[in-house]
């Protein structure tokens, strides 16, 4: 048992979907997680009477039986979909922006979209109507560039996707601008880019276009039971499929052959060697050539120190003994900002001091039997654009924890109306030192690295084959080809899992 084709570290979203196309492909295969629990960040916890989601705001493009988007085709294919009960998020979200004086909510679909916003900006829909065919463009191509594994031909490219390639090198701003939309029109449609990690001026429109449009035209889900009832379904799977796995195990080092470099095992925290030739890291390329291997490449070692670090997390969970129509809450999910110049937000966000940004969830408002009656729950998000809270001593710790999230709480009733103190029965906060014990990211990091021009979606798609320097290691999750977000670790599993399957196969 200490021999197998493939050896997957790590069982967060990325890596639960490549251990299952490595046994789809014939595979034989383990799964190693440090956790007691399969999911990473795709899980919940209770405190009290409520069993609040982790992470999991919604799922964008899985859609339904009817509308299925990309997601929904691959849960297909692995043969979950049916393991998990899904439930429709009623709404895209609510942006209020206190500079600007803006307070809008927006639906799914893109002509119900398109329909409210030309009533909050007279004028807009021609410019709306070009940013969603443009966008559908866009996911075509990245799916016919997926299909190839990244190497693209050029000239079906040009002659296909024509306005794809034109849009390729230029952010969000400057795309929308040329696309002569209106200033208002462009704050209430940028309202996602928190979730993305990166500023409108610096943010890839490729990127964005691509999240927006699958959100919008396919409305978004999520699970009955929480992000976690994805987690144990893929799980269920791998078993199902012949997969071996082991919690409560961590993969401290990773085996490289003197002859070519390449991976010849896995260390276990027990002293096991497990034999392979193949190992797909969910998990962060700092760790594994910073940690896990004595022989990194020259090469991977410097790519891993050019890139930036996404945000790092602070989420506040909140247990209220009040229903949400009792304490003024009329939304599922919140976008509260300084000001609509995602840039000048960007910066405000490198500080505790300065950070007043949240994004809010109401999980009550999509699925209201989510928490006893009479009672709801809350989630509350923030990133770090800095390693700020590396500057927080040990003896301030706790103190500065409670300090932001009061600022959260103060920051929503104020800007919704909204009455949350009196009636907190459960409060949980994880801050970035929560979230590098949990998982082991540097700084606390959950978006992986910041998508950047260099180091942005496509250009990660379209150099896969030249970005894999390890003969038999590759990532999935966060960090990888499809950067951060739960469908883009999914996505980036699929990949990593398949070519590993070719890999085998090459190898004979």
């Amino acid at each position: 048992m200490n021999k197998y084709d493939a050896v997957v570290i790590g069982a967060g979203n990325g890596g639960l979907v490549a251990a299952i196309r490595l046994l789809q492909g014939g595979a034989k295969t383990l799964l190693v997680e440090k956790h007691n629990l399969p999911g990473g960040f795709a899980t919940s916890f209770r405190r009290g009477r409520f069993e609040f989601e982790a992470s999991l705001h919604e799922l964008n493009d899985f859609g339904t039986a009817a509308n299925a988007g990309d997601v929904r085709v691959l849960f297909d294919e692995l043969g979950v979909t049916d393991k998990i009960e899904w439930f429709q998020i009623p709404e895209a979200y609510r942006v209020i922006v206190r500079a600007e004086k803006l307070d809008a909510t927006m639906p799914f679909g893109v002509e119900a979209f398109i329909d409210k916003m030309e009533k909050y900006v007279p004028g807009s829909r021609p410019s709306m109507v070009k940013f969603f065919d443009l966008a559908e463009e866009i996911r075509l191509a990245q799916a016919y560039s997926s299909s190839v594994n990244g190497k693209t031909d050029p000239k079906y490219m040009v002659k296909n996707y024509g306005n794809f390639v034109r849009c390729g090198s230029y952010s969000v701003n400057e795309v929308l601008a040329a696309l002569k939309m209106p200033q208002k029109a462009r704050d209430i449609l940028n309202a996602y880019w928190c979730y993305l990690g990166a500023h409108c001026d610096d943010l890839s429109f490729i990127h964005y276009a691509s999240m927006v449009n699958r959100y919008i035209r396919r409305g978004a889900s999520m699970p009955k039971m929480r992000s976690h009832e994805i987690s144990l379904a893929l799980t269920e799977r791998i078993r199902e499929l012949g997969g071996d796995v082991l919690f409560n195990t961590e993969a401290v080092k990773i085996l490289t052959d003197e002859k070519d470099g390449g991976v010849a095992g896995v260390v276990l925290d027990d002293g096991t060697q497990i034999q392979t030739r193949h190992v797909v890291a969910n998990c962060a390329p700092h760790l594994v050539f910073g940690k896990m291997m004595d022989k990194a490449p020259e090469a991977e070692v410097r790519a891993a120190n050019a890139r930036k670090f996404a945000g790092r997390g602070f989420t506040m969970f909140l247990g209220l003994d009040a229903d949400a129509d009792e304490l003024g809450i009329s939304n599922h999910n919140y976008f509260l900002y300084d000001t609509t110049n995602s840039a000048a937000q960007y910066e405000k966000m490198r500080t505790i001091r300065d950070n007043e940004v949240q994004a809010t969830v109401c999980l009550n408002r999509a699925d209201p039997e989510c928490s006893p009656k009479g009672t709801c729950m809350m989630y509350f998000t923030t990133l770090y654009m800095s390693d700020d809270w590396g500057n927080v001593k040990a003896e301030d710790y706790y103190k500065t924890k409670n300090y932001v999230a009061n600022k959260m709480i103060d920051r929503f009733e104020r800007d919704t109306g909204a009455k949350l103190r009196g009636h907190i029965e459960e409060i949980s906060v994880a801050t970035p030192m929560t979230y590098a014990r949990y998982c082991g990211h540097p700084q606390g990091v959950i978006y992986g690295y910041e998508s950047q021009y260099w180091d942005g979606l496509m250009p990660r798609l379209q150099m896969m084959g030249e970005d894999h320097k390890v003969r038999g290691l590759r990532f999935a999750g966060g960090y990888a080809m499809r950067l951060s977000g739960y469908s883009s670790a999914y996505f980036s599993g699929d990949i990593s899992g398949r070519q590993t399957v070719g890999d085998i196969k090459k190898e004979g």
